[in-house]
């Protein structure tokens, strides 16, 4: 990923933010170590603006597309209530299983329900109108169908979040499918009346879009 934000600056914003819960310094740690593309974790800053979503929304249901090794989904079951569920789906098995040694660590893993397989065959699932959250954090070329879902299972009001939505500034001229990928979606989005919607610039960009 090239820098969008320079790492200095990008360190000076985890630092001014409130900590995360010591684990995270775990995952994070062995992520680096056992995983080949450990750049696709979220990070502390990503991670602490996902957990004040969660918070601000006083939310109770969050589903996340795209476990990998945990982190995110750790940061956001921080901010949910004792009595809240967050489900993550997850294809990969050695990255499941990382994450949810994580998860029987930490005093929010209860409220977390791991999902292996295929995501879209868990949202499809899901009933209808009954989530606060999605985070969507997967395969880029599945974002459309992952969005689509996401809208029908989130009340209104609810709240998507789209990861990596700026693909490390290639979305002005995409190389790759999945950048092409990433911009189809952000078109998607920029034009559905479904919802209102804000692209932020933290780390390789997060789309909100909230449902009307």
């Amino acid at each position: 990923m090239s820098e969008l934000v320079p790492s200095a600056i990008e360190d000076y914003a985890a630092a001014h933010s409130s900590p995360l819960p010591p684990l995270l310094d775990e995952v994070a740690t062995r992520t680096r170590a056992e995983t080949t593309a450990p750049q696709m974790m979220v990070g502390k800053l990503e991670g602490n603006v996902l957990r004040m979503l969660v918070r601000l929304m006083g939310a109770k249901r969050v589903v996340e597309v795209g476990t990998f090794t945990g982190y995110s989904a750790l940061c956001m079951a921080d901010a949910l209530p004792d009595d809240g569920e967050l489900i993550t789906c997850e294809l990969n098995d050695t990255h499941a299983a990382i994450a949810q040694e994580h998860f029987d660590k930490s005093p929010d893993g209860r409220k977390i329900h791991l999902r292996k397989g295929p995501a879209i065959e868990t949202l499809r699932g899901l009933p209808a109108e009954s989530f606060d959250l999605v985070f969507i954090d997967a395969d880029k070329q599945g974002y459309p169908a992952y969005y689509e879902e996401a809208i029908r299972i989130l009340r209104k009001g609810g709240l998507v979040v789209g990861d990596n939505v700026l693909w490390s500034g290639e979305v002005l001229d995409p190389k790759d499918e999945s950048g092409r990928a990433i911009v189809a979606f952000n078109e998607l989005v920029r034009r559905d009346q479904r919802v209102e919607h804000v692209l932020l610039t933290v780390r390789d960009g997060m789309m909100l879009a909230r449902k009307r």
